[in-house]
Parts: C-alpha cells; sequence; structure tokens
C-alpha cells in the first residue's frame, strides 16, 4: 500500500490511536510497523487475533503492566557488558511479567486460543528471576544480604559512620570550641565528614582543609580525630564499589547466557500487547468485525468515519461490487461525497491491519490488493501544476499499474478543464477501469457521466441526499439514482442575492434545468418510496411479532391441555385400580357363594356384582377420551359374537362373548365386564365364526379363572420374551384370583432368563414387591412375588 494512500485517508492517525492504547515500547513500535496486507488469509487471522483478545477482555483484563524495553540491555549483556542495577531491574520487572501473562492464558480457558499458544510460547527463567529478587530491591538498589560479603562490608561503614559522627558531635559540644564554628553542623566534602570551621581560628583547630566557601571565611575541616576513622570509611566503601561490581558482572553474565530466550519472550509479550491494543481500539470505536471476501463485495451498514466525533459523524450505509463495480456518487458540494469515498477506504486500510471497524453488524468488505486515492486538490505552483494536470498526473500512473481487485478512490474525476472534455476523459477512465476489473468509486458534478452511468452496465449511480426545504444536506447515500448539484439551493443558503438566483435561473440550458427537475422529483420519489418501505418493514416486524407471540400461546395451550390429559389420565388410573380392588372384594363375595347349593342365591350374587362393577365402569368412564379412529356405532342387527368394538370410556378394544339385548358381555382382556350397545363403537368382525361349544363356556371363563388359579408357575426353558408373555397371563389371573403371593420358576443356568423376568416385575401393575425364594422352594433358581390388594 503506497505511503500516499495512508496520508490521504489519513490512516497515521488510526496508528496514533493504536499506539496509545498500547502499553509497552515494543508494542508501540508494532503499532508503527503496521501494513495492510493483500492477503486473504492473514487479513482474517489478524481480525481473529483481535476478536480473541476483546473476548479476554470481556472475561478479565490481561496483567499486562511491568513489560519494559529490555533489548538493549540483554544486546550489552550479551556483547559481556556490565549492567547497572536499574536496567537489571528492568529485566526483573519483564521477567515478572511473563510469568504473570503466561499463568493468566493458562488458567483462561479456550476463549483465546492463539493468544494462548503465544502465551504457552515464554519460557519461565524462573532462578534467574529469583536471584535478581534476592539481589535488587523495587529502588534499583542492591540489597544489603545479596552476598555474605556486601552485608559484612555495610554493616562496617554503618559501624564507621556512626563512630565518626558521635566523635563530631563530641567536638561541636564542647564549649571550649563555640566559638570556633561557623555552624555547628557536621557536613561532607567528598566523601570525608568535616566541620565548618572559621577562617580567622583555623591554626587552633588541627585537622585537614577540604574546602572552603565562597567568601573565604568559613573552611571545611576535617579533624584529625577522625581522619583514620574517615580512611576505614573509605577503605571499606571502595571494598563495597568492587563488590557490586562483582555481584553485577555476576548477574549480567546470567543475561547474557539467557539472552536469546529473553529477547523471544520480550517479542512475544510486545506482540501480546499490540494485540491487545487493537482491542481496545474496537471498544473505543464501538466497532465490530467485518467478514472479507475475495469476490470484490462491499456492503457497509452503518458504517461511521473513525476520525469524526461520534456526536458529529452521520452513518452512511456503502454497497460496491454486489451488481456494479463502479460507483459514481453525485450530488451538492459539502453534502458527504468526499467523506463517504474517505470512509470507505480507510475502513478498508484497517480491515486489511487486523483493526475492527465502526459498521453495524453483518457487514462484508472486499479484500482490496491496492488502493489508489485522488481526493483533494494537489496542485503546485512549484511544478507548475494545475489542479486538473495534478489529477491527471495521478491517473496515468495509477492506470499503469492498476489490476482486477484494486480499488481507486476518484474525487471530482475530469474536473479542472473543460466539462465536455473532463466529462468525455472521465467515460473513457472509467471503462478502462471497468474491463480492468478495478473496483471504483468516484464523484462528479458532470450531467454527462450522470447520463452516462444509468446506460452502461457495471457502473451504478449514487448521490448524497439534500433536503431543498432545510437547504441542508442529510449525508445520507442514495443509489439508483443520481443527484442534483443544488448549486442554486447553496448559494441562497450561504446568503447569495435572490436577483442574482433568478438571473442564473434564466441563463442555465433548458435541457439541463429540466434534467436538474427530474433529478429532484427522482430524489423526492425514492424518499417516499424508502418512507413506504420502512413502514411496510415496520408492519412486518409487527406481524412476525404477532405470529410469535401467536405460536408462543398456541405452545402454551398444548402444554395445557397435555398437562391437563395426563392429570385426568392419571386419575382415571387411580380410579382402575379402586375398580379392580373393589372388583377382587366382588369375587370374593362370589368365591364364598361357590360352597351354597342353593343356585338362585349364587344368581343373585353374580347379578350384584354385575351391577356394582357397571357402577364403577359408568364412574371412569368419563375420564378417558375416546380414539377417533373408531366412529361408526354398534349396529345390533349385524353384531355377532366374536367381533371386536371400541369402548371410549375405557379407551380400551374388546371381544363380544355375548348379546342381551341391548347390552353387551365383552372380553377386554383378561377381564370380562357388560357394556351397553350404545355406548360403544363398531372395530372389526369376527375373523371366522364363533364356535359354539367356546361361546358356551365363554360366560365361564371368569369364574373358571377364579377357581383354577394356581399359585406357582414353572417357565424354564423359555425365551424372555415367551417367559414374559406367560407370565403377565399367569400374574393376571392370580390377581383376579384374589392370590397375594405366588411363586415364579425360572431356574439358575446363564441368569439371563432371572434378569429379563425380574425387570418385568419392576414395571408390572400388579406386582407389590418380589424377592428370590427360600431354600426349599428353590432359591435364586425361583423367585416370591407379592402382588398388591
Amino acid at each position: 500500500m503506497k505511503q500516499d494512500v495512508k496520508k490521504t485517508l489519513e490512516y497515521d492517525r488510526i496508528v496514533a490511536f493504536l499506539r496509545e492504547e498500547a502499553g509497552s515500547l515494543a508494542g508501540k513500535e508494532l503499532a508503527e510497523r503496521l501494513t495492510p496486507t493483500g492477503d486473504l488469509d492473514e487479513a482474517r487471522e489478524r481480525l481473529e487475533e483481535t476478536a480473541q483478545a476483546l473476548a479476554v477482555m470481556d472475561a478479565a483484563p490481561p496483567p499486562l503492566g511491568g513489560i519494559r524495553d529490555i533489548r538493549g540491555p540483554v544486546a550489552k549483556a550479551m556483547k559481556d557488558a556490565v549492567l547497572d542495577p536499574e536496567e537489571l531491574l528492568e529485566i526483573m520487572s519483564t521477567l515478572y511479567a511473563m510469568r504473570q501473562v503466561k499463568r493468566f492464558f493458562k488458567e483462561s480457558g479456550d476463549a483465546a486460543p492463539i493468544l494462548k499458544e503465544w502465551a504457552q510460547s515464554i519460557e519461565i527463567l524462573g532462578q534467574l528471576e529469583r536471584d535478581l529478587e534476592n539481589t535488587i530491591d523495587d529502588h534499583g538498589v542492591l540489597r544489603d544480604d545479596a552476598t555474605v560479603e556486601l552485608a559484612r562490608l555495610r554493616q562496617g561503614i554503618r559501624s564507621a559512620q556512626r563512630r565518626v559522627k558521635e566523635s563530631l558531635n563530641s567536638i561541636l559540644r564542647s564549649t571550649e570550641n563555640q566559638k570556633l564554628f561557623q555552624d555547628a553542623i557536621v557536613t561532607m566534602r567528598g566523601d570525608r565528614y568535616v566541620i565548618p570551621v572559621k577562617q580567622e581560628y583555623r591554626q587552633r583547630f588541627p585537622g585537614i582543609v577540604h574546602d572552603q566557601s565562597s567568601t573565604g571565611a568559613t573552611l571545611f575541616i576535617e579533624p584529625l580525630a577522625v581522619v583514620n576513622l574517615n580512611n576505614d570509611i573509605k577503605q571499606m566503601t571502595l571494598e563495597e564499589q568492587q563488590e557490586v561490581r562483582r555481584i553485577l558482572g555476576r548477574l549480567s553474565a546470567r543475561i547474557g547466557r539467557e539472552g536469546p530466550v529473553l529477547l523471544a519472550n520480550a517479542a512475544i509479550l510486545a506482540r501480546i500487547d499490540f494485540t491487545f491494543a487493537r482491542a481496545k481500539l474496537a471498544r473505543r470505536l464501538r466497532a465490530t468485525r467485518p467478514e472479507l471476501n475475495r469476490e470484490g463485495r462491499t456492503v457497509l451498514k452503518q458504517a461511521r468515519h473513525p476520525l469524526i466525533p461520534p456526536e458529529q459523524v452521520v452513518p452512511v450505509d456503502i454497497i460496491l461490487g454486489e451488481k456494479n463495480r463502479v460507483l459514481l456518487v453525485t450530488g451538492p458540494n459539502t453534502g458527504g461525497k468526499t467523506v463517504a469515498m474517505k470512509t470507505l477506504g480507510l475502513l478498508s486500510l484497517m480491515a486489511q491491519s487486523g483493526c475492527f471497524i465502526p459498521v453495524a453488524a453483518g457487514s462484508e468488505l472486499a479484500l482490496y490488493q491496492r488502493i489508489y486515492a485522488d481526493i483533494g486538490d494537489d496542485q503546485s505552483i512549484e511544478q507548475s501544476l494545475s489542479t486538473f494536470s495534478a489529477h491527471m498526473k495521478y491517473l496515468v500512473g495509477a492506470l499503469e499499474e492498476v489490476e482486477a481487485g484494486d480499488l481507486l478512490l476518484l474525487d471530482e474525476i475530469g474536473a479542472g478543464t473543460d466539462p465536455e472534455e473532463g466529462a468525455a476523459l472521465a467515460m473513457a477512465i472509467l471503462e478502462k477501469l471497468l474491463a480492468v476489473g478495478a473496483s471504483v468509486v468516484a464523484t462528479t458534478h458532470y450531467p454527462a457521466l450522470k447520463i452516462f452511468a444509468c446506460t452502461r452496465d457495471g457502473i451504478e449511480n449514487a448521490c448524497v441526499e439534500f433536503d431543498v426545504e432545510t437547504l441542508l444536506p442529510t449525508y445520507r447515500l442514495l443509489f439508483g439514482i443520481p443527484g442534483a448539484s443544488n448549486a442554486f439551493a447553496i448559494s441562497q443558503r450561504l446568503g447569495l442575492s435572490r436577483s442574482l438566483i433568478l438571473r442564473a435561473q434564466e441563463l442555465i440550458e433548458a435541457d439541463h434545468a429540466r434534467f436538474e427537475q427530474v433529478i429532484s422529483g427522482l430524489e423526492k420519489e425514492k424518499r417516499l418510496y424508502e418512507q413506504m418501505n420502512a413502514e411496510i418493514g415496520e408492519r412486518q416486524r409487527h406481524a412476525r411479532n404477532l405470529e410469535e407471540k401467536l405460536a408462543k400461546m398456541k405452545q402454551e395451550l398444548t402444554e395445557k391441555k397435555t398437562a391437563i390429559l395426563r392429570s385426568a389420565r392419571q386419575e382415571g388410573t387411580a380410579m382402575v385400580r379402586q375398580a379392580r380392588r373393589e372388583s377382587e372384594e366382588i369375587i370374593q363375595a362370589l368365591k364364598e357363594q361357590f360352597n351354597d347349593q342353593g343356585i338362585k342365591k349364587r344368581q343373585q350374587a353374580i347379578q350384584e356384582a354385575r351391577e356394582k362393577l357397571e357402577e364403577i365402569a359408568d364412574d371412569v368412564r368419563p375420564v378417558f377420551s375416546s380414539n377417533p379412529a373408531y366412529k361408526s356405532p354398534v349396529d345390533l342387527a349385524r353384531l355377532r359374537v366374536g367381533d371386536s368394538v371400541y369402548v371410549p370410556s375405557l379407551d380400551k378394544k374388546g371381544t363380544v362373548l355375548a348379546i342381551q339385548g341391548k347390552d353387551l358381555e365383552l372380553q377386554l382382556g383378561s377381564l370380562k365386564t357388560y357394556v351397553k350397545a350404545k355406548d360403544c363403537r363398531f372395530a372389526a368382525a369376527a375373523p371366522e365364526p364363533a364356535d359354539p361349544a367356546r361361546r358356551q363356556n365363554a360366560s365361564a371363563v371368569f369364574l373358571q379363572k377364579t377357581v383354577a388359579a394356581v399359585r406357582e408357575i414353572d417357565i424354564r426353558g423359555l425365551m424372555v420374551d415367551e417367559g414374559e408373555q406367560v407370565v403377565g397371563k399367569f400374574l393376571d389371573d392370580a390377581a383376579l384370583a384374589g392370590l397375594k403371593q405366588v411363586l415364579i420358576i425360572h431356574g439358575k443356568g446363564t441368569g439371563a432368563l432371572r434378569k429379563g423376568i425380574h425387570a418385568y416385575l419392576r414395571r408390572h401393575r400388579s406386582v407389590r414387591d418380589f424377592n428370590f425364594a427360600d431354600i426349599d422352594e428353590g432359591g435364586t433358581g425361583a423367585t416370591v412375588v407379592q402382588l398388591k390388594t
């Protein structure tokens, strides 16, 4: 990307924003070197890095404090130079930051896999960091306990300094010497402790003169009593300095050996810092991630120029490359044509640099290999270039280099010369660029170019909207129609006299006036259509909301209906269980009549049982919903024994055992009952004529099962599914017979039959509990089943 394009589009100000957001010097340098890429995969990877940094920031800010520029000190150490304590402090701070960043991303989850991979590459130099912490304090001063020798020397220096001060204070407090001193204080000259003595008493105060005041009235004398102590301090200070140099040399050598690792870690920290700078800029601009494509398609929704203050910027929609690769923008000056072009160019540079852009979600951007921007007046007196010449010189250079996939932003194409010639040149240039396959956004005031765009495929007219009532631009971009220049309206707003405007309108060519009127009419119609479309869209949204509400209400009603039916079925099931218990009581009463020799009494008991069962059936009947598959009523004239009928009140299908007037005797599974014919629906005819003997014996099935019920059954040798059928029938008969406990012999074998039968018993409605039988009854080869009463 050429530097003049970056300057024209003010890309350097975006770079300056990134410098502000970066926390480290190395991160700021990466921002300064940032260049848009023409590689789609690289641009997408940069955007993904920014997106992951934003995701991390939303969860918790990364610990990027304490990163220093250690490249210089490390390079010195690698050349065997000795680093000073301040440089060591910077390296120690950066080592701490390395460890903190690596730990942060290790604990951050999988929200940022790219950044996490970078952080994992940081090699932690724990021993070096500990050595530095044990040697240097937070102010860049070597600790006293850095080594045993340094601790001894500093302790000796402090002790000697204390003795010197005590001796000097004793001299100062002496009444004999009070008149000798200029000031009763102890000070230092060089690295020696001295006392300020008046010049006239020099001979009365023995000692070594180290300095005098500017007037010569005061001499700074080291008393002879402390000379030896000061010499001791001097000696120990020299030894201390030598020990400090030795410690610094040792640490510097260690840093020099680890230099490549430190530089690699520092580069990773700088890259992470710069990536988060892009994320911070995205937050600052309220920017979103655009989708990049190779198809030359750009759809920017509610795009905002990032350099215009948020309270002043007007969002604009920009569409290029969907149907036409050339967009010709017309309209009045100060209407926003140039800002729209600059917005497209600058946002393209930002996206290709990995920065999010201030647009609405769902925006797309084509990846442009090169961007050319001929915007503004580049006339030059020094180079003898007029406005037209400057524009043409730029276009000549661009036409020699432009290729398919490039973007050209041409402001006032063909301007600065004769309108007819300029328009013709502009048409030829646009045809050339269209043939090359480049994307172009150009602005113009020439009517001929507006007509040219209407008649040429691949070129689309657009205009900046202008409100003729307020005489102010709205800065919106309208596609599909050319715009009027509105020179008269703008001149009137700027204060030009009404008489001059009327005279100008008289002088303008009639065709041009009509053309401008047609354009103004088209703009009004488009605004009207947009308003209508907005109303239609609002109504559609309202209708969709209503549909969603209705669907939600329908779902709620369905759920309520299901819940009511479920509750009803549960109540019905409870009533059926109650009916079974009552039926067992009736059966028990019938069994008590078996030993009765009186037939009439037995028949009376049976009839009473039937009536009671009928009453129970009537109570249960309203609970169940009927099956809509059976609609035909029962025709008693055609109905015969063996036919199948459906009983809606029980939601069951049964077989006709006998027809007694308008009542039917039905076999419903293992239960026999009487139902009125009008309460049944015909289900199916009998497959074959019923056996008369069986018909005669059908009425006795109920009593026969009650009498013949057995307490145990042997199912050894059966498969699981066969055993389930046999056991199911056995349990139903036992329940009807009123048995409370039965025995199932299934054998031991592989245990498959036992497991299958146990699983079946857990879900059988009549089983209350079951356990293995006693040893004398078969042990684990048999199961005792407790039936519900």
